[in-house]
């Protein structure tokens, strides 16, 4: 909205001293990021006092680990606090009707939504299985498909690819090195050299028009999927305490440092990548749910004052996941968001594994064979002995080398 203002007020011949530096999204990202942080810490507080006096305390279920019961009563909802610390920045200092930042935005609200209301029923209506878990598929593949709709049809969702040739082109003028803008639906493989690829290709069999005119068959569904699966590994891995906030925040600095670098051409020529028009607003966004997450890490580190809840984690993962789409990168997910990854397929090998155990060798034998003592994977660890802040500052550590993998992919193909 400033930035608006800023342009209001320069059209009209108004100078304000400084107020020319909202031009830069360097400067709106510095300032977001140190706004939201200071919105969680501040009122963050205020958030778990408010919480803690509404008795929207966890209830723990015994499931025999260590301190798990000292647990018992800590607020939870805490997501909110994340929501805020990233709204209020992300409406004052982007262009807010940017199409990007407008699906970010109800990306968070949608999420974020779903897993208030699934908290709600947990702690006020003492529904101890929440939303049903069709409901929130139902929610997350709503999301995925207004996310896919819209990065297929809005004429405001294009690329800028390079000449084959761009590296002798022109250094002078860059734009000259890249093609027209172009709707297209296209996506970056990592560690691959001419690392395009198009979601079209998918329809072989189809003629070159066909395949443009229907690659939504493809490309939407895993928009879809993609949605679903990194939310809902992003709520699984929201387990003990941190954990989910600080590998999140490693992601989602990681994001927007793809954001920022494919939203300039100066740098998107350097490092011959896709420019994405319109895509550097995305960086202010990014960077300020990074201060967000950060400030509620603040108060979710062991021994935490307030848990995510699904407010948070949903809409953590949800987040992610459209970030991912809308910067092309998603193919890049199951590194970037290895620890959500491993957290979930731990879940899967858990109950497969027992279930053949148990319809080959039967019920007693599956339930003293289990492949892990308990999934996800930190409550395995947890179960082996390991404190909870051993498992999260490891599991962040990992996640750092991750981040690192996906940078190198800029220039290692």
């Amino acid at each position: 909205m400033l930035y608006y203002l800023y342009e209001y007020l320069t059209a009209n011949g108004i100078h304000i001293p400084g107020l020319n530096l909202l031009r830069y999204i360097s400067f709106r990202a510095a300032i977001s990021v140190l706004m939201s942080l200071a919105i969680a810490l501040i009122y963050g507080k205020k958030i778990i006092n408010f919480l803690r006096r509404r008795q929207m305390g966890e209830l723990v279920r015994d499931l025999g680990l260590e301190g798990q019961k000292q647990k018992e009563g800590t607020p939870t909802m805490g997501g909110l606090i994340i929501i805020l610390a990233t709204i209020i920045p992300v409406l004052l200092f982007t262009k807010v009707l940017n199409v990007y930042i407008l699906l970010l935005l109800i990306s968070v609200v949608w999420m974020g939504a779903i897993g208030f209301i699934d908290d709600y029923l947990k702690k006020i209506k003492k529904n101890k299985d929440g939303l049903s878990g069709k409901f929130k598929v139902i929610g997350q593949v709503g999301l995925g498909l207004i996310v896919g709709v819209t990065m297929y049809f809005h004429p405001d969702v294009v690329v800028k690819r390079k000449y084959a040739d761009a590296q002798v082109v022109n250094r002078n003028n860059v734009e000259q090195n890249f093609m027209e803008t172009e709707k297209a639906t296209v996506s970056t493989v990592p560690f691959v050299k001419n690392n395009e690829f198009d979601y079209s290709g998918v329809l072989f069999w189809m003629d070159a028009d066909e395949r443009h005119e229907n690659a939504w068959m493809v490309f939407i569904p895993l928009v879809i999927f993609i949605v679903t699966a990194v939310s809902n590994g992003a709520n699984i891995t929201d387990g003990i305490d941190g954990l989910a906030a600080g590998t999140s925040a490693v992601i989602l600095l990681t994001l927007a440092f793809f954001a920022y670098v494919s939203g300039n051409i100066i740098f998107a020529d350097y490092l011959n990548i896709m420019f994405l028009p319109n895509m550097g607003e995305t960086t202010i966004f990014a960077v300020a749910m990074v201060g967000a997450v950060i400030g509620f890490f603040w108060y979710n580190t062991y021994p935490a004052q307030v848990f995510m809840g699904d407010t948070g984690s949903l809409m953590l993962g949800g987040v992610i996941a459209v970030l991912a789409i809308i910067l092309r990168k998603e193919l890049l997910i199951p590194v970037l968001c290895g620890i959500f990854l491993i957290e979930n397929i731990s879940v899967m090998l858990q109950v497969g594994v027992f279930k053949f155990r148990k319809r080959k060798f039967g019920l007693e034998y599956a339930q003293t064979n289990r492949l892990f003592k308990m999934s996800p994977l930190h409550h395995h660890y947890q179960k082996s002995g390991y404190h909870e802040s051993k498992i999260v500052n490891r599991m962040i550590i990992i996640g750092v080398m991750l981040a690192i993998i996906c940078l190198i992919t800029l220039k290692v193909r």
